[in-house]
């Protein structure tokens, strides 16, 4: 007769294959069933956050839900910061754990429904009688929410008979709705500001992406005649790139910035416009009109002076629309994107004798495959992937913990992104300082990513940001330094190749490991050892804002 455990995992199965975790007491009878009844695919993380920040860069990757596992307790106190971080990015998950039993908790037990309720994640708690309606209800609530969602199987429970496991519906997922009557008469007049614009800027965020809106979005630039741009997370929506900016605010060229602060009219679609991406109040001129399109109940950022509620490609759609024939504005044809997208390419000596990190990104970005999957852990150094490594889609520049600003989930993410696409070269970016904390995980990107896999650490020998922030007004700089770490030889240990990089020149082993078949050559570690000096243009703009 089959259990509660099974039906959890053949429920589980019929509508997400990919399930990242760790066996202990609370989920063991879960993962067997996985592993024997059904055809989802499980991969070993080695540390409880890995587990949420493999599914979380899953969906990134790929756009289809993923599922962590991890016991009770401890195992699940350990996925907070990832669950936390999913959470506010809006990532779709569904993290299956252990929990107390039904007959109150141990003396080891803790509050685990109160402790998800904290960081904003809602638990649904299986029974013998409905387990498997549960978990169909609970992947409807990630997927419609998007955001994760706890499954808790309690002690006494996985192994009950629950008798057949019962057919499920196919999942109820809402749909994208038609501009309501007010909003599409606020379509209207924003339409006929397009028309009026002389100098119209579309900037499309992961909103967008979502929507799917890109050819809507670059129908509407041709019809306006609109120069294009992105933030970190929408990088590549736009299909036509002649006419893009590339990435907005802190991560942006300094001439494309100067550009946006020229328009006159600038429609942001699906990008919250966080202050980064606004680049703390500084990116439209005090005369840009900004009109905002989200599905967010209202505008997010007092810049903004008109707001759209709805879909993106919808109301993208519409307004291309309600152009109705007008002409373009000819804006984006009398400038050259291609020259304002530069970015300072960094200097070849630097006084205390390590690399420029401009220098070595730009170098990488001539070497790197073009079928990379970029991701990245959080830190001062995400600025030189942003500025330097072009990415073709949303779906390419992954950022797990930009969200909560936090560091130390690279390494994992490697694994959700090498299951989410088998083919693409994935390729991490990581500071030594969030390297370390991830540490247990780096045999698990080794062994899923294999030679598609390639990891550069930023290795400064410091928490960068602190330095940046707080060494520069005078604190006591010792808690913020690194000692030197071998990241080479840490990789080494667990089967990858590493590459101690002092000068460009060693960077040349990288262009023989991408000129070899993914078959034929190691997972690679560049251990890049980079000068803190270079401050990232976004971190000058967060000292300026704390000062």
């Amino acid at each position: 007769m089959p259990t509660v455990s099974q039906h959890v995992a053949i429920a589980l199965s019929r509508h997400i294959d990919q399930v990242f975790g760790l066996m202990g007491n609370g989920n063991a009878y879960f993962l067997n069933s996985i592993l024997c009844d059904t055809k989802a695919t499980f991969t070993a993380v080695r540390h409880e956050a890995g587990a949420v920040v493999a599914a979380d860069a899953h969906y990134r990757a790929s756009g289809r839900i993923a599922a962590a596992t991890t016991t009770y307790g401890a195992g699940f106190t350990n996925t907070l910061t990832a669950l936390a971080e999913a959470a506010q990015a809006r990532i779709p998950l569904v993290l299956i754990v252990g929990d107390e039993p039904t007959s109150g908790p141990r003396p080891w037990d803790v509050d685990q429904i109160a402790l998800a309720s904290a960081v904003g994640v809602r638990t649904y708690t299986v029974g013998r009688l409905d387990a498997a309606a549960t978990t169909i209800i609970a992947i409807e609530h990630a997927l419609a929410y998007r955001l994760p969602v706890v499954l808790a199987i309690p002690y006494d429970v996985p192994t009950l008979e629950a008798g057949d496991v019962p057919a499920t519906p196919p999942l109820r997922l809402p749909q994208p709705q038609a501009p309501a009557p007010f909003t599409q008469a606020a379509i209207a007049r924003v339409a006929e500001t397009l028309a009026q614009a002389e100098r119209p800027l579309l900037i499309a965020g992961r909103g967008a992406h979502l929507a799917g809106a890109g050819p809507a979005l670059g129908a509407l630039a041709d019809a306006t005649g609109a120069v294009t741009s992105s933030s970190a997370l929408g990088r590549g929506v736009f299909p036509d790139e002649r006419f893009d900016l590339g990435v907005t605010g802190g991560f942006g060229a300094p001439g494309a910035m100067e550009l946006i602060h020229e328009a006159d009219v600038a429609i942001v679609f699906g990008a919250s416009l966080n202050p980064f991406t606004m680049r703390f109040g500084e990116l439209f001129a005090p005369g840009t009109r900004v009109v905002q399109v989200d599905i967010a109940p209202a505008a997010t950022h007092p810049r903004v002076g008109d707001y759209l509620q709805g879909d993106a490609r919808l109301v993208a759609e519409a307004l291309t629309a309600a152009l109705d024939g007008a002409r373009p504005s000819g804006w984006r044809e009398t400038v050259d994107v291609t020259a304002l997208r530069a970015q300072d390419p960094g200097e070849s000596e630097l006084a205390d004798g390590r690399l420029d990190p401009r220098l070595a990104a730009a170098r990488i970005a001539e070497l790197l495959p073009e079928d990379r999957i970029v991701v990245s852990d959080g830190g001062h150094f995400i600025a030189w992937a942003n500025m330097f490594w072009p990415v073709a889609s949303p779906t390419r520049m992954i950022m797990v913990g930009t969200a909560y600003q936090s560091i130390g989930l690279g390494f994992p993410s490697v694994a959700g992104a090498a299951q989410a696409d088998p083919d693409a070269t994935i390729v991490l970016t990581t500071g030594d300082g969030g390297g370390l904390m991830a540490l247990s995980d780096l045999e698990t990107a080794v062994r899923t990513a294999g030679g598609r896999g390639l990891c550069v650490v930023w290795n400064d020998g410091a928490y960068g940001a602190e330095v940046n922030l707080y060494g520069l007004k005078g604190l006591a700089e010792d808690p913020m330094l690194i000692p030197d770490v071998d990241f080479a030889a840490l990789g080494s240990a667990v089967g990858a190749e590493g590459v101690v990089v002092r000068r460009i020149e060693d960077l040349d082993r990288l262009a023989e490991w991408t000129s070899r078949p993914a078959g034929e050559r190691p997972f690679l570690v560049l251990d890049l050892r980079i000068s803190r000096s270079v401050i990232a243009p976004y971190q000058r703009e967060v000292i300026r804002v704390n000062s």
